[in-house]
């Protein structure tokens, strides 16, 4: 009788990359039965989320946000808090504080812990508060900690935060400081849905309630598709690619264009190619392949860069956009560079 020779077990990153495109569809479904569209930004807010990097989201009021963020959060059983911030938010309302309590050894401080303690953190509107509260979250964000009296405590994993701020009104708002906002792996931009799509909104949203939406995955698994992203191949020279659109953005550098020169006052850092070629790496396993491209890089130019170069006053009264200029970085930095 021939031996059969057993092929040998999968390791843990081609099982995590497998469950992932299996439940790709799934993902997309679930996400589906409450919201129409948007398919670039539900894939940049999903890629950020299997990176370990947070977002923000910019957009008008009323173009389902939150909806969006609470329907993520369901689909991998995330703990979700939602934090509305207002002028009259204070730290301790977002990281928690010590109230004195009764215990069997006399009054003692305790520690009551904050809606910061979740998976999954929309901050609504951040941009609405004063910069003492907004940097209440920063230290959550780069170290996944909350120091409170001295005392360090861990946040749960995973841990990921999503902004939103409103672009069109902005008396009464504090600008996001660029050190946080370069926190920020992608700046998300939501805009209106074409008139179909907008139409199936009205439509669904006004006969019949929203169909209950089923987890697909748990807060481990996203765990190991962050750990599989890390692990996605790159070449060097797409490596250095994101490295020099980064640098090309930045006016003071050599070799920088004329465009870049005239029409920006600070450009991107170097967060900015970790998050090129981290965003390029979740972007080649979403869509089921084994290595990251430069094509990758170029899709998600946009998002990594557009809140990461702050134009001066040439650019606002010659009417360039941001993008605009990241389209012209693109454009003017070939492959081969």
């Amino acid at each position: 009788m021939p031996n059969i020779v057993e092929p040998p077990p999968a390791s843990p990153e081609q099982t995590a990359f497998e469950n992932l495109q299996a439940g790709r569809a799934r993902i997309e479904a679930e996400i589906g039965k409450v919201i129409i569209g948007q398919r670039d930004v539900i894939e940049q807010i999903l890629l950020a989320l299997i990176s370990g990097g947070h977002c923000l989201i910019t957009g008008a009021p009323g173009l389902a946000k939150t909806l969006l963020v609470k329907s993520v959060a369901q689909v991998f059983q995330l703990h979700f808090q939602r934090i509305q911030f207002t002028p009259d938010l204070m730290p301790a309302d977002i990281t928690g504080t010590e109230i004195l309590t009764e215990t069997a050894e006399g009054r003692r401080l305790t520690f009551v812990r904050g809606p910061i303690f979740a998976n999954m953190i929309l901050a609504d509107e951040i941009n609405r508060t004063p910069p003492k509260t907004q940097v209440a979250l920063l230290e959550a964000m780069q170290e996944h900690q909350v120091t409170a009296a001295g005392v360090r405590h861990t946040l749960a994993e995973p841990f990921f935060v999503l902004a939103t701020q409103n672009p069109i009104e902005m008396e009464g708002t504090y600008p996001l400081p660029e050190a946080q906002l370069d926190r920020f792996l992608f700046n998300v931009h939501i805009d209106y849905l074409p008139e179909n799509d907008e139409a199936a909104v009205v439509k669904q949203t006004t006969s019949r309630d929203p169909e209950p939406i089923n987890g697909v995955f748990s807060g481990e698994d996203v765990a190991r598709f962050q750990g599989l992203v890390r692990r996605v191949p790159i070449a060097d020279e797409v490596i250095r690619y994101a490295v020099r659109l980064s640098a090309s953005s930045r006016p003071r550098t050599a070799g920088a264009p004329d465009f870049v020169k005239n029409w920006v006052n600070w450009g991107a850092g170097t967060r900015a190619a970790q998050a090129l070629v981290l965003g390029a790496k979740a972007r080649a396993i979403w869509q089921g392949r084994a290595h990251a491209t430069y094509d990758d890089i170029r899709a998600l130019a946009a998002p990594v860069l557009r809140h990461r170069i702050l134009l001066n006053y040439r650019a606002e009264a010659d009417g360039v956009s941001v993008e605009q200029v990241v389209q012209k970085l693109i454009e003017a930095l070939p492959k081969n560079a």
